[in-house]
């Protein structure tokens, strides 16, 4: 039998990252599922496009290029059209990668001799000028991304910070091409491969420059970007948007918040739902290495409080307490550990009846939805640019039961505004 003829494969490097490409799609009118990992069966029908969520961002190099190179062969088995690699907004990575590394593999296995390179995103304020990154109006390391615990961005020049990562030429496309006309991004995209350049970095200041890039993108086989790009990619295959793509079921059970986050932005969610009145709990890292069983202590406060409200359970912290933590556990052991607890946690929520849940930070999403055994979600509505609420259903050994589901959101820790906690669950009333 002939499977289904796929328009778009995409691989996201980290589950937040995953949904937020999914929900530009689904905005754009396609009909999308995300998928957790490499999945093991053939695609259903009725899908434009497929999100494989990996984790691999923050992996060694070598292994964010093996998972990549797995979701690209189960994408292509699938018969994608075309190949979206889907890294984050603020282009973190290091001078070994992951993105460069990434890239160049699915190049290398597309026969692919050049591709574009973007995390513009203007909805949320990332914008790319002269082939730097700003986020809102400071550069990307003058943004408080700089102090990022994992992932520091010191330049925000992203032809030197993509050029360190690769072996091939990295170029530019100003702002000016961008603005003038898709035929005028299709002749300089003309001009760089004749001169031997093999990925081009984007200009993009306004959705009306992803819109105008769209089209010069139609016959690429490889498109990298953030999930910016993903708005004009749609009217390639003649879609056009429709409400009908983002229909979920109908929500209901109770609802909770957990958050790993330590952007600037979730910190400020965090507090912004603590000064409206809803009760949250901080979780010390320090207890959890001192071998408290500090998940079970967090759902026995939880439990009582579920019938009143959504509840968060945190993890966040400013930059000081975190760099504090990281030096006393270091830096690898004290993220495992969080994740790990905050995974727990949401285990026990759901068990407890919470069926509409926010997880904010990308290392927590994917180890919160891994640990709920999640392999496969149907993407949604939109709460804020980036991040659609979407549907999983649930396997009886985490809280499943006939013909019920979660409704849930992964949250990337620097998306959403202040009260983006309390008004997700508004938009599913």
């Amino acid at each position: 039998m002939t499977p289904p003829r796929l328009l778009l494969g995409c691989i996201a490097d980290d589950f937040t990252g995953a949904s937020d490409l999914a929900n530009n799609l689904v905005r754009s009118g396609m009909r999308v599922v995300q998928t957790i990992g490499v999945p093991t069966a053939p695609l259903g029908a009725g899908v434009d496009a497929v999100v494989v969520a990996l984790k691999s961002r923050t992996n060694p190099a070598g292994q964010a290029v093996a998972q990549s190179l797995a979701a690209l062969a189960w994408l292509q088995a699938q018969g994608a059209q075309q190949i979206y690699f889907k890294y984050c907004s603020t282009f973190d990575s290091t001078a070994q990668g992951n993105i460069g590394p990434v890239t160049e593999a699915l190049m290398d296995a597309l026969g692919a001799d050049f591709t574009i390179a973007t995390p513009a995103f203007p909805d949320n304020n990332r914008t790319v000028f002269k082939g730097h990154l700003f986020a809102g109006d400071a550069l990307l390391n003058e943004s408080g991304m700089q102090n990022h615990p994992l992932t520091p961005m010191t330049d925000a020049n992203l032809v030197r910070v993509l050029q360190a990562q690769v072996q091939r030429v990295v170029g530019l496309i100003d702002y000016r091409t961008v603005a003038s006309s898709s035929e005028a991004v299709r002749e300089r995209i003309a001009q760089l491969r004749a001169t031997g350049v093999g990925v081009a970095v984007v200009d993009a200041i306004s959705n009306d420059d992803l819109m105008r890039l769209g089209p010069a993108l139609k016959d690429m086989p490889l498109v990298t970007a953030g999930s910016g790009v993903a708005i004009g990619l749609a009217q390639n295959f003649g879609i056009s948007p429709s409400l009908e793509a983002s229909e979920l079921p109908p929500a209901s059970g109770w609802k909770a918040v957990v958050s790993g986050s330590c952007s600037l932005a979730t910190n400020r969610q965090v507090q912004a739902f603590i000064t409206a009145g809803w009760p949250a709990l901080a979780l010390d890292p320090l207890r959890m290495a001192n071998g408290e069983d500090v998940a079970t202590q967090a759902l026995a406060w939880a439990a009582p409080e579920l019938k009143d409200g959504p509840v968060l359970v945190y993890s966040s912290a400013e930059s000081a307490a975190v760099k504090a933590i990281q030096q006393q556990l270091g830096a690898e052991s004290a993220g495992a550990l969080v994740e790990r607890t905050l995974a727990a946690v949401a285990q026990g929520l759901v068990a407890l009846g919470v069926r509409q849940l926010v997880v904010a930070g990308g290392e927590t999403s994917g180890a919160c939805v891994q640990a709920l055994g999640i392999t496969q979600m149907q993407i949604g509505p939109q709460i804020a640019p980036g991040v659609p609420w979407c549907f999983a259903q649930l396997p009886e050994e985490a809280g499943g039961d006939s013909g019920r589901g979660l409704h849930i959101t992964l949250k990337s820790g620097n998306f959403g505004g202040d009260d983006f906690f309390t008004h997700a669950f508004t938009t599913l009333a």
